[in-house]
């Protein structure tokens, strides 16, 4: 029996007759870059711009809060104020690396990661019952660093969506009605 193929041809002409532009190495900006050197002597660093999904964004800061709660009780004693200051940058982040179909996630999502990360910061007595109480006396204690941090990242995503929100409609403008 004939297998018929289903995929088209990875070299050779293109369907719509239409050439590809060339790609060569000695076009455009790469010309200009040396080919020799370290890296960074290469290429202008940029700063990371991740786009996290609402899962990925709630995985980020909940890692972020766990590691960070148990760093500050290793080095600090469970200091809450030092994770209270810790967790403002993580909330920052959260806000700025949400994509943004995703916005509404990340003043959500940074509530539940301060939570969780603040269990090895919270003082505890024996057994499940301690550790309850003294998370919820941590969490009624710090509740100035989870207001803070949620209207920070709030704030941040608000206006991202105002952002996003003018770009569109300047787009919707532009365009012709029809």
């Amino acid at each position: 029996m004939e297998q018929h193929r289903t995929r088209s041809p990875r070299y050779g002409p293109r369907r719509g007759g239409v050439p590809l532009p060339p790609q060569g190495r000695g076009t455009g900006a790469a010309a200009v870059r040396p080919r020799y050197g370290p890296p960074s002597a290469r290429a202008p660093r940029r700063m990371p711009n991740p786009r996290l999904t609402g899962l990925g964004c709630g995985l980020f800061c909940t890692a972020a809060m766990s590691a960070l709660g148990f760093l500050d009780h290793l080095l600090f004693g469970g200091s809450p104020a030092v994770y209270g200051v810790l967790f403002l940058p993580v909330c920052v982040l959260t806000a700025l690396w949400v994509r943004r179909g995703d916005l509404l996630t990340a003043p959500v999502v940074v509530p539940i990661a301060f939570a969780v990360g603040l269990l090895p910061v919270a003082d505890s007595g024996d057994g499940t019952g301690g550790r309850l109480m003294g998370l919820v006396t941590a969490l009624a204690t710090e509740a100035g660093w989870l207001y803070g941090g949620t209207l920070l990242a709030g704030s941040i995503v608000i206006a991202r969506r105002i952002k996003l929100l003018r770009r569109r409609s300047a787009a919707a403008r532009r365009r012709p009605a029809g």
